[in-house]
C-alpha cells in the first residue's frame, strides 16, 4: 500500500494543497484512498467535509496527534498531511509509515533556509523515496532562479514546479481537486502535475 507523506517544517508552503490533490489523483485512478491529517488545524479534514457526494470518494483516516497507527487495511492508497514544525519522535513515527515523502518548497529565501535541515535529515534516513515540488513558482522571477539553484545542490529529484493560480483556491473551497473537473479547465496545471503523477505511479 503506497503511503505518501507531505511534509515540510515550515508553515504556509502548500502542504494541504499538495495532499488533497495527491489524494484526488489517486481517487481519479479508481483507488480506495484515505487522507489523514496530523495537523492540529485539520485543513485536510475540513476539505474532506466540503467534498461533494458526487465526487470520487476519498475517505477520512482518523489520526491521533500523539500516536500515529498504521492505516486501515481497506485502503489501497494513503496520503498524510502533516503540520508545520514536525520533528523529533512524531517525525520519525510518520517517516516509518511512509513509502514516499513529498516536500513542498516555495521560492523564498526564508522557506529555503527553513527547509534545508529537514531535507538533510530526510536524505540521511533514506527510509522513503523523497521528491521536491516547487510551489507558487513564477519562472520569470529571481526567486525562482534561487529556488532552482538550491534544489540543484540537493541529491533529490524535483517532481515539478506549480504555478501560483486561483484554480487551487477555487477548487479547494468546493472540496475538489484538479482531477475532479474537466481537463480543459485546468490544462496548464495538469501539465505541471505530470511529473508528480509519474513519480507517484512508480
Amino acid at each position: 500500500m503506497p503511503i505518501v507523506v507531505v511534509a515540510n517544517p515550515k508553515g504556509g508552503v502548500g502542504k494541504t494543497t499538495l495532499s488533497t490533490n495527491v489524494a484526488g489523483y489517486y481517487a481519479s485512478r479508481g483507488h480506495t484512498v484515505m487522507l489523514g491529517d496530523v495537523d492540529r488545524q485539520q485543513s485536510s479534514a475540513l476539505w474532506l467535509r466540503l467534498r461533494p457526494p458526487t465526487a470520487r470518494p476519498i475517505h477520512t483516516w482518523e489520526v491521533s496527534h500523539d500516536q500515529i497507527a498504521r492505516p486501515p487495511k481497506e485502503a489501497t492508497h494513503v496520503v498524510l498531511d502533516t503540520p508545520a514544525g514536525l520533528h523529533g519522535k512524531r517525525f520519525k513515527d510518520v517517516l516509518k509509515l511512509a513509502n514516499k515523502v513529498i516536500v513542498p518548497l516555495q521560492p523564498s529565501i526564508f522557506d529555503i533556509y527553513a527547509t534545508r535541515d529537514f531535507l538533510d535529515e530526510l536524505t540521511e534516513t533514506r527510509r522513503a523515496a523523497v521528491g521536491i515540488v516547487g510551489m507558487r513558482v513564477d519562472p520569470r522571477t529571481i526567486a525562482a532562479d534561487k529556488l532552482a539553484e538550491f534544489v540543484a545542490s540537493l541529491d533529490l529529484p524535483v517532481l515539478g514546479y506549480l504555478r501560483d493560480t486561483q484554480n487551487y483556491i477555487h477548487l479547494a473551497a468546493r472540496g475538489l481537486t484538479l482531477f475532479d473537473v474537466a481537463p480543459w479547465r485546468v490544462e496548464k496545471d495538469l501539465q505541471q502535475w505530470q511529473g508528480i503523477c509519474d513519480w507517484l505511479d512508480r
